[in-house]
């Protein structure tokens, strides 16, 4: 997914800030499942949650950048998962982060849908 870099992505000196990245990778997936149509979450009370998330900023971006988001999906299990997401700016790989994301319904871990794993396959 390409997301460009705008004046509220940056602070003072005209730089992402650091969450940003956070953020642009939530967009990317989520953007996935808006290509086919269909939500993250199969109800009101169900859906993905972050259990962990390790990163690493390795070069920074500016106001106007074009980034690309890459995904790719490492494990996937009965109520988990974890993903490997980059961000790109031309060649220069910039941030780097593994999230682990829970399955929950109605507060609890549970098995992820069928119909949920297949949007993963894309990945």
């Amino acid at each position: 997914m390409k997301i460009r870099v705008y004046y509220e992505d940056t602070d003072l000196g005209g730089i992402v800030y650091h969450s940003n990245y956070v953020k642009f990778c939530e967009r990317a997936r989520s953007e996935v499942f808006f290509e086919q149509g269909r939500l993250p979450t199969l109800g009101e009370k169900s859906g993905f949650v972050v259990r962990n998330i390790h990163a690493d900023f390795l070069a920074t971006s500016t106001l106007g950048d074009l980034l690309k988001v890459t995904t790719k999906l490492l494990t996937l299990k009965n109520s988990s998962l974890t993903l490997l997401q980059e961000i790109w700016k031309k060649e220069q790989k910039i941030f780097s982060m593994k999230i682990v994301l829970v399955y929950l319904e109605k507060g609890k871990p549970s098995r992820i849908p069928t119909s949920l794993k297949e949007v993963f396959g894309s990945f």
